[in-house]
């Protein structure tokens, strides 16, 4: 064994650094990209990942700021897995996988990554109930346009048949068992609402979950602050790997990172009451194996929209989610891990 070899791995095993395999070979400097954490709170332990090579000129709103600023409308169509999205702007716009748009005759969630190109003109979006029953006009939102988009999907099951399966019915499944789950946990349901929602972005918009999400949040999300090579984090919840993102640049990252860590706050609360006080976090070397095998495993390609294409690998592990753009240095925007 190299004394390479034996001071990468007394490092990974320290937690302090891991290489990863984002690059190809010949572009990755020594100790770049690398994984810092675990930073832990309750029974959730984030760890950033990090690369100096995180610049781009790509520049992208994410679908949360451009319906915010009214530059993107997303039309009801009628139908449940179709929805109609346009682009008013000058600015390209990304979306990613899991964003749920609320309002409609039902809430939705979009279930792939999709670059949404400046002045698109109105474009097909394909997407998943994650509000069963309704079909109708809900208090002073529009029945034909959606209003907001401030989340994404919580619970890697859930995230897995958007993703992945793309079955709505077990969507519908996963979506029922996630609000069960933070009824008890947070006794938000001792009160339902009449008639009682079966919305999964309200549950998380329950007060009762705000207040409880809210704690994880305070105590984790400027954990990317003064960091200005992160691109992307991996999560655990009670001492178990859940998921990773990782974005081609800081500037993406910083923009999903609250959504991301919301979501990975409600995950993190709904597994509360399994969590043992003997459960640690992971070890570094054990994201980092997750993320090499995931890499390496064969992969099938589907083409989403212009140059977009996202790439599908599945090891024994874990699915890994590519979004390739043809105009891209480097080819890749965003990477999905999530673990079985």
């Amino acid at each position: 064994m190299s004394n390479r070899f034996r001071i990468c791995s007394m490092l990974a095993a320290l937690g302090i650094l891991t290489s990863l395999t984002f690059f190809a070979a010949d572009s990755v400097e020594p100790g770049d990209p690398r994984i810092t954490g675990p930073y832990v709170y309750e029974n959730l332990s984030i760890f950033l990942i990090h690369s100096a090579r995180n610049a781009t000129t790509q520049k992208l709103m994410t679908l949360q700021e451009a319906m915010d600023q009214k530059k993107v409308a997303v039309y009801e169509t009628g139908t449940v897995n179709e929805l109609s999205i346009e682009n008013q702007s000058s600015e390209d716009v990304y979306i990613q996988a899991g964003d749920i748009v609320k309002g409609g005759r039902q809430d939705r969630v979009l279930n792939t990554d999709f670059l949404l190109p400046a002045h698109s003109g109105k474009l097909p979006i394909s997407s998943f109930c994650v509000e069963q029953g309704r079909w109708s006009k809900r208090g002073n939102e529009a029945a034909d346009q959606f209003a907001s988009s401030n989340a994404v999907v919580a619970g890697k099951s859930l995230k897995m048949v958007v993703v992945n399966d793309k079955d709505q019915v077990q969507v519908w499944k996963r979506v029922a068992q996630a609000r069960g789950d933070l009824a008890v946990v947070t006794a938000a349901g001792a009160a339902p609402a009449s008639p009682p929602s079966t919305s999964m972005q309200l549950a998380m918009e329950n007060p009762s979950v705000v207040d409880a999400t809210d704690a994880y949040i305070r105590n984790l999300s400027k954990v990317v602050e003064g960091k200005d090579d992160v691109v992307g984090y991996a999560y655990a919840i009670n001492g178990k790997l859940s998921s990773a993102d990782v974005y081609r640049s800081r500037e993406l990252f910083l923009k999903m990172w609250p959504k991301l860590l919301r979501a990975s706050a409600v995950e993190a609360l709904t597994e509360r009451p399994k969590a043992q006080a003997s459960q640690k976090a992971p070890e570094v070397s054990a994201i980092q194996a997750m993320i090499s095998d995931a890499e390496k495993a064969a992969e099938t390609s589907n083409q989403v929209n212009g140059g977009l294409t996202v790439v599908k690998r599945e090891s024994g592990q874990a699915l890994l989610f590519e979004t390739r753009d043809k105009d891209l240095e480097g080819g890749w925007m965003h990477k999905s891990f999530v673990v079985k």
